[in-house]
């Protein structure tokens, strides 16, 4: 089984952005746990601020892996390019978000992709992308 993670924008700053939010642990330490814990999966991590990095890894991977976890970041919110990726790939996508975007700022209450993901886990910080890995097995 094959799984990308794929981080948006200021993910990459995990573990010092907003503690408060996002917990002190950086994604690549919580990845090394989640591959120690599945080791019977074949997981790839990419992260990007760039928008047409994501469409393009989405892209990549999205006809020959298993499972996509999709954390958009703020492109949740605007971009109809990322949706439209995910409606054009065949590998079901799950949209993760590590806070509760509802109880964020109203503009946060919107995801453009929502509609074209199988699910999506919000609020449970990182451990809503072991959720995800559990959907897929």
């Amino acid at each position: 089984m094959q799984i990308a993670i794929i981080n948006g924008p200021n993910l990459n700053l995990l573990g010092k952005r907003e503690p408060g939010i996002y917990g002190s642990e950086s994604f690549e330490d919580y990845f090394a746990k989640l591959q120690q814990q599945y080791p019977e999966i074949k997981f790839s991590y990419f992260q990007s601020n760039v928008e047409g990095e994501i469409i393009n890894y989405l892209h990549e991977t999205g006809f020959s892996y298993d499972g996509i976890l999709l954390n958009a970041g703020g492109y949740t919110h605007t971009s109809v390019a990322i949706r439209d990726a995910i409606a054009g790939i065949k590998t079901p996508v799950i949209e993760v978000h590590i806070s509760n975007v509802y109880a964020r700022e109203e503009f946060r209450h919107t995801s453009l992709i929502a509609p074209k993901c199988v699910g999506t886990i919000c609020g449970l910080g990182m451990k809503g992308y072991r959720l995800g890995v559990e959907y897929f097995l």
